[in-house]
């Protein structure tokens, strides 16, 4: 899956938005959204609310978890831990750069939040890489990363299956080679070396 594609289903997240005009319910592919009345909130695709918000017609209602004592915690939590710990939305990254984008104004506090966001995304691809690094000199075939996200799987996608690919090959060079065969230098009592 393509980082557009992960970006894509998140941008079919519900959130809230409170729209500045009023309108009758619309109908999409993906459901039934209204009616919209000036000044009352109402549950939008994320995709839907950056739409209005770029038109000026709605104000974005910060999701729960856009909220900076929770963010501090995730990331206190997420040094301590030598593992990965649950976020509280699968595709944070997606709905903060979303929203932090064409709504910081909607957001308390959204300089810090963006900052803390990425300190998070920071510290959990360090985590994954040193994971990753440890499965390799391990020579593990697999390994089990749990509360990952999409994009943060995604984020070592085009390395982990070719490097597990030639770690494979070398191994089964390694398995079907006599030593006998590989040509290699042997010392013998005196000290020279003689070639086999």
């Amino acid at each position: 899956m393509d980082p557009y594609e992960i970006e894509f289903i998140g941008e079919n997240r519900i959130i809230s938005v409170i729209p500045n005009f009023s309108y009758d319910k619309i109908y999409l592919i993906c459901g039934e959204f209204g009616p919209f009345r000036a000044g009352l909130p109402l549950n939008v695709p994320l995709w839907l609310a950056v739409m209005l918000k770029q038109k000026q017609k709605c104000r974005i209602v910060p999701p729960d978890w856009m909220e900076l004592d929770l963010l501090e915690n995730i990331k206190e939590e997420e040094k301590r831990s030598r593992f990965f710990t649950k976020m509280p939305n699968e595709h944070y990254m997606v709905e903060a750069k979303l929203i932090l984008g064409v709504a910081a104004e909607d957001v308390p506090n959204a300089a810090e939040i963006k900052t803390i966001i990425k300190d998070i995304w920071d510290i959990r691809m360090s985590k994954l890489r040193t994971s990753m690094d440890a499965l390799m000199k391990a020579g593990g075939s697999y390994g089990r990363l749990d509360h990952l996200t999409m994009m943060e799987i995604n984020s070592v996608k085009p390395l982990l299956p070719s490097a597990m690919d030639e770690l494979y090959k070398i191994r089964t060079l390694a398995q079907h080679t006599p030593s006998s065969s590989l040509n290699v230098s042997s010392f013998n009592q005196s000290g020279t070396s003689q070639t086999n």
